[in-house]
């Protein structure tokens, strides 16, 4: 029997070997964004991703810093009515290029539910 900390290794590695559905195939992509006064986790859809040149995080920075912020829904961990638990939009949320620190891809082994 694993102890905890062995099993959670094993999961973390099984899920960094797992195959993924790439940034511009799937309905949404994740990213972590750093700001000032926290971190939060956005999702862009298929025609934000297009509309600002691609999925790449450098590509999402810059288009925050260009037009001095993007919109986009906060996902956030929520239990479906199903009972299985997914990342979810939360709620719209404008990020300002003034508190924007970083941008960064965001993986999670949870299904990624549409806006």
């Amino acid at each position: 029997m694993l102890d905890r900390r062995a099993f959670i290794l094993a999961a973390s590695a099984a899920l960094a070997g797992a195959p993924s559905a790439r940034a511009d195939e799937a309905p949404v992509t994740l990213f972590k964004v750093v700001t000032t006064r926290d971190d939060l986790v956005i999702g862009l859809t298929r025609e934000e991703i297009a509309r600002i040149g691609g999925a790449d995080v450098g590509l999402v920075a810059r288009a925050i810093m260009a037009e001095g912020g993007l919109s986009a829904w906060q996902y956030a961990v929520r239990q479906g009515a199903d009972g299985v638990l997914r990342q979810a939009p939360l709620r719209r949320v404008a990020v300002l290029a003034a508190s924007s620190l970083r941008v960064e891809p965001f993986a999670t082994p949870l299904p990624v539910t549409e806006p």
